[in-house]
C-alpha cells in the first residue's frame, strides 16, 4: 500500500509537493481570516511563492499565534466542523482544532499509510491503548486509519494492565498502540500473575509519545529494557495535532517515513533559516490537504535532524530522527546544553530506579537548576554515587538528586487529564 509518490525520484516528490505548495497557500490567502491578515500585513504576493525554497519569504506561525488568534485560523463554517480536537498543552494554552468531513478522511489515510508503513495489514487485530476521548486527536485517527484498512480494533483505552491481558488473551491480537512505558507494566503484571507473554499474540508494539531510538537511531534504554523481556518489534512514531500527519518507522527502524502527499517539511535554525543537511533544528511544517485549519511554516518547537540516505524499504522520502528535545524545554547547566530525553534515558538504565521526574528552576544567580526526584527499590549512599557518575559520564554535568516515595512521584507522573505519562516539570522564571 505504499503510495506511488513514496518510491518516486526525489526529484518528482520535489515537483509533486511545490505544485501541492501553491495549492495550499491559495487556499490559505482566501479562506484563512489570520493568514489573509499576515501575508497582507507583509506585503507578501502569495503569487510569488513558486517552490519550496521560496518559503523562505514568509513568516513562520508559532503556538503563540494559535493561542491568541485559534479562532481566525479555521477557513469554514463552524456547520461543516465534525470533529473538535484539541492539543495537549504541553508547553501552553491547549489549542482548539476543528476538522471538517474531508479533514477525517485524510487522517484516515495518513494513519493507514504510516500503520501499513509498519507492517500492519488488512486481516490484522489491533489494541489500541489510548485514549479516544478528551477531545484526543490521535486515538480518533488511529481508529479511522485502522478501519481504512480493514484491521480490527480492540478499544481498550488506557491503563489497567489487568484489562489489557484480558483483552489480549481473549481476542488474540497481533499488534498494540501504546506509550512505549506502559509496556514495561504489562510485562510487570504478566511476570506477577504468571501470564507467557512472549507466547502471546503480539508481535509488535506502536509506539507514541516517549522516543525509541537515539541519535545513532540505536535502541535507546527504555527500548532495550522491553525487548530483553518482551520478544516483540517496536515501532516508533512522531506525531502532532497541529500537523495532523504522523512519521511512522518501517521495518528497518531508521527513522519515521515522510508522507510528502500530506505535509511539507523544513528544520530551521534559530533564525528561521534552513539548516545545513544532518544538522538538527526546529521541525516546522506547511500541512497540504486540509480544509478546516491548514497551517504555513508552523513551528513545532521540536528539535529533530532528517535522515536523508537510501532506506531498504524502497521508500525515497526522508525519515525524522528522535526528538531530541522540546526548544522550550533546553536547559542550560553548569555550560552544558540537556534536554530531558537524554535524562530519561539515563534513569531509565537502572533497575533499581521505579519512578522519577525532573524539575528545573531558577536559582538566585538566575540561571537553571535541576533537581532529580527518585523513588527507588533500595535507597544507598553508593547507589547515590553510580547515578552521579552515571550523570557525569554519559552528559558530562551532575545534577541534584533527590529520594521520595514512588506514590507520591506517580501522582505527579500519571496526571487525570493529561494523554501521557510527565516525567517533566519546569518551574522556570518565565523569561521577560
Amino acid at each position: 500500500m505504499i503510495p506511488k509518490i513514496e518510491t518516486a525520484s526525489i526529484e518528482e516528490i520535489k515537483t509533486f509537493q511545490e505544485q501541492k505548495l501553491l495549492e495550499a497557500l491559495a487556499y490559505a490567502n482566501a479562506n484563512s481570516p489570520f493568514y489573509k491578515k499576515r501575508f497582507s500585513d507583509h506585503s507578501i504576493a502569495i503569487s510569488t511563492i513558486k517552490t519550496i525554497a521560496d518559503l523562505q519569504q514568509l513568516p513562520v506561525t508559532t503556538k503563540e499565534d494559535l493561542q491568541h488568534y485559534n479562532d481566525d485560523f479555521l477557513c469554514v463554517p463552524i456547520t461543516k466542523i465534525i470533529d473538535f480536537a484539541t492539543t495537549s498543552g504541553t508547553l501552553g494554552e491547549p489549542v482548539t482544532f476543528g476538522l471538517t468531513d474531508k479533514d477525517l478522511d485524510r487522517l484516515a489515510y495518513n494513519e493507514a499509510i504510516s500503520f501499513d508503513c509498519a507492517g500492519i495489514k488488512e486481516g490484522d487485530l489491533v489494541q489500541l491503548m489510548t485514549t479516544i476521548d478528551r477531545r484526543f486527536m490521535a486515538g480518533l485517527a488511529y481508529f479511522l486509519g485502522l478501519r481504512k484498512m480493514k484491521v480490527g480494533v480492540i478499544r481498550v483505552g488506557a491503563g489497567i494492565p489487568e484489562l489489557q491481558w484480558d483483552s489480549i488473551l481473549k481476542y488474540k491480537p497481533n499488534y498494540v498502540i501504546t506509550v512505549p512505558s506502559f509496556l514495561l507494566k504489562l510485562i510487570e503484571y504478566a511476570e506477577v500473575h504468571g501470564i507467557d507473554f512472549n507466547n502471546s499474540s503480539i508481535k509488535g508494539a506502536i509506539c507514541i509519545g516517549e522516543s525509541l531510538r537515539n541519535q545513532a537511531l540505536e535502541s535507546n534504554t527504555l527500548a532495550k529494557k522491553i525487548t530483553e523481556k518482551w520478544n516483540i518489534k517496536l515501532f516508533s512514531t512522531y506525531a502532532s495535532t497541529e500537523m495532523s500527519t504522523a512519521f511512522t518507522e518501517c521495518e528497518h527502524g531508521v527513522g519515521g517515513h515522510h508522507h510528502p502527499e500530506l505535509i511539507i517539511v523544513e528544520v530551521l535554525d534559530e533564525n528561521n533559516h534552513p539548516v545545513t543537511d544532518g544538522e538538527s533544528g526546529e521541525l516546522t511544517f506547511t500541512t497540504l490537504g486540509i480544509e478546516a485549519m491548514p497551517l504555513v511554516r508552523f513551528k513545532t518547537g521540536d528539535i529533530v535532524q532528517l535522515h536523508t540516505d537510501a532506506c531498504a524499504c524502497g521508500r525515497n522520502t526522508f525519515r525524522v530522527g528522535p526528538v531530541i528535545g522540546r526548544k522550550q524545554q533546553m536547559i542550560k547547566y553548569k555550560g552544558t546544553t540537556l534536554y530531558p530525553p537524554a535524562m530519561n534515558d539515563v534513569l531509565n538504565g537502572f533497575s533499581n530506579i521505579e519512578s522519577h521526574i525532573i524539575e528545573i528552576s531558577t536559582n538566585e544567580l538566575g540561571t537553571d537548576e535541576i533537581v532529580i526526584k527518585l523513588a527507588v527499590k533500595s535507597e544507598t549512599e553508593e547507589f547515590l554515587q553510580e547515578i552521579k557518575d552515571h550523570f557525569r559520564a554519559k552528559l558530562r554535568v551532575t545534577p541534584k538528586i533527590e529520594f521520595t516515595t514512588k506514590e507520591l512521584l506517580e501522582k505527579l507522573i500519571f496526571q487525570p487529564m493529561s494523554r501521557k505519562p510527565i516525567h517533566f516539570f519546569d518551574k522556570r522564571n518565565p523569561v521577560n
